[in-house]
């Protein structure tokens, strides 16, 4: 008796049980007293590691099934299925991930506390400053993507210019 009640006042404590250490989702699961806020943080933080690693199944984990991923090209609307088959290539086949930083995050809670939106500055050696904007859904492992949406941000004096480029580019 005493065992058990011991396991039941650890166990939901630990948070991450049946999850590897470091995995998207571990983080947020932990305490219950930690708030929603924080959970999406954390798992935003181990999903843009783990894509630093190239740790395909702890970055193709923090997705939920149904998600959905925009990539900066026109052409990148992904579901799950085929992100991952992207992500594969990068990951598995050649080897590499990539690394965006992420800064000034906000993350706005819907009011059934199951359902979040989120938007953060990312810096790219190759790419400089990215927006991700994304929204998470709660699941019983707890937070996942369900939209993530990463776009180049471009100083409104040189919009003119970028879409001059974007239009030679398609017209060739």
């Amino acid at each position: 008796m005493r065992i058990l009640l011991v396991l039941t006042l650890v166990l939901p404590a630990c948070g991450a049980v049946g999850r590897a250490p470091g995995a998207p989702g571990a983080e947020s699961a932990t305490a219950p007293a930690a708030r929603p806020e924080q959970a999406i943080a954390a798992l935003l933080d181990a999903w843009h590691e783990a894509a630093a690693r190239a740790d395909e199944d702890a970055y193709l984990g923090a997705f939920a099934p149904d998600a959905v991923f925009l990539g900066t090209d026109a052409t990148e609307r992904w579901t799950l299925d085929e992100f991952s088959a992207y992500v594969h290539e990068y990951f598995v086949v050649q080897g590499r991930g990539w690394t965006y930083a992420p800064r000034d995050r906000h993350v706005a809670l819907h009011a059934d506390g199951r359902l979040a939106w989120f938007d953060e500055l990312l810096d790219s050696e190759g790419y400089g400053e990215l927006r991700g904007t994304g929204v998470v859904r709660l699941a019983d492992e707890g937070w996942r993507l369900v939209h993530y949406n990463m776009t180049f941000t471009i100083p409104n004096e040189a919009a003119k210019d970028v879409v001059a480029v974007v239009r030679r580019v398609e017209d060739e």
